[in-house]
C-alpha cells in the first residue's frame, strides 16, 4: 500500500501577501497613536495638576486671603512663585502641543471659521501683552475678512502665537499691521511688524523647535522659541503653510496660507 501523499497549501497569492502586509501596519500605525495619545494624556494631567496647585496656593498667599503674612518678602516670594509657576505651565501647555503635532495625534475638527472673530478673540486674549508694549494693531478691512477652513481652537492658538511673536520680539511704540486676502480656494494672511528684521539665514531657525532669532545671552523676552514652530506645524495640520520673509530693515513678515471656506 502507497504511503498517504501529503498536501501541501498552495502558496498566497503576491496580491493577498501585499494587503496582509499593509493591514498589519495599520494596526501596528493605529496601536502606536493609542498608545502615544494615552502618553500625553498622563502627562498632560501629571504636570498640569501640580502646577495648577501650586498656582492657586501662590495666589492665596500674595493676595494674603486669610490674614496678613508678617514680613512683606514673603508676599514678594509668593508672588514671584505665581510668575514661574505660569510661566512653566506656559511652556509644558507648548511642548505638549508640539508632541501632538509632530506624533500627528491631535484631533482637529476642521469647519468654517471668520477670521473677524478669531482676530476679535485673540486681541482680548493679548491685551495685556499689548498693552505693557504699548503696540496697536491695524487689520486692513477690519470687519469685512474672508472665512477659513480651520479648526477653531487651532486657528486662534496659530494667530495668538504669531501675533504675540509680533508683539513681544518687534518694537515697542509700534503698530503690527495684519491683512488678509482671498485668492481662488485660499486665503493669505499677513501678520507683518516694523522692527529691524532678521537674516535671511536664521529663518529656518525660528521654524523649529527651542529656537530664537536673537542670541540667547541677549535677547530681552523669556521663552522656548516654540511660538513660530506651533503655528507652522498647525498651519500644516489644516490643509496650510506658513513663511517668513525680512527684508533687512523692514521686520518681520509672517504668511500663513489656510483653505478658504
Amino acid at each position: 500500500m502507497s504511503p498517504t501523499a501529503r498536501h501541501t497549501p498552495p502558496a498566497p497569492a503576491p496580491q493577498e501577501t501585499s494587503d496582509r502586509r499593509e493591514l498589519l501596519v495599520a494596526r501596528r500605525a493605529e496601536a502606536l497613536d493609542d498608545a502615544q495619545r494615552a502618553f500625553l494624556r498622563t502627562v498632560s494631567h501629571e504636570l498640569r495638576t501640580p502646577l495648577n496647585a501650586i498656582i492657586g496656593f501662590s495666589e492665596i498667599i500674595a493676595e494674603e486671603l486669610y490674614g496678613p503674612l508678617g514680613a512683606p518678602q514673603y508676599r514678594e516670594y509668593a508672588e514671584h512663585v505665581r510668575q514661574s509657576g505660569h510661566r512653566l505651565l506656559k511652556l509644558v501647555n507648548q511642548v505638549l502641543e508640539i508632541a501632538r503635532l509632530q506624533g500627528k495625534v491631535m484631533d482637529l475638527e476642521v469647519r468654517a471659521e471668520a477670521l473677524d472673530h478669531a482676530f476679535d478673540d485673540v486681541r482680548d486674549q493679548l491685551r495685556q501683552d499689548l498693552d505693557a508694549r504699548r503696540v496697536a494693531i491695524r487689520i486692513e478691512n477690519d470687519g469685512a475678512l474672508p472665512a477659513v477652513c480651520a479648526d477653531p481652537r487651532g486657528l486662534r492658538t496659530l494667530l495668538q502665537n504669531v501675533l504675540q511673536n509680533a508683539i513681544l520680539y518687534g518694537p515697542a511704540d509700534e503698530t503690527v499691521e495684519i491683512s488678509a486676502r482671498q485668492r481662488g480656494d485660499r486665503v493669505d494672511i499677513r501678520i507683518e511688524d516694523h522692527g529691524p528684521g532678521i537674516d535671511g539665514a536664521d529663518i529656518p531657525r525660528l521654524l523649529s523647535p527651542f529656537e530664537q532669532g536673537d542670541n540667547s545671552l541677549t535677547r530681552s523676552n523669556e521663552g522656548a522659541g516654540l511660538g513660530l514652530p506651533i503655528a507652522r506645524l498647525l498651519a500644516e495640520t489644516m490643509g496650510g503653510h506658513l513663511r517668513l520673509t525680512s527684508p533687512e530693515g523692514h521686520g518681520l513678515c509672517v504668511c500663513i496660507t489656510l483653505p478658504a471656506a
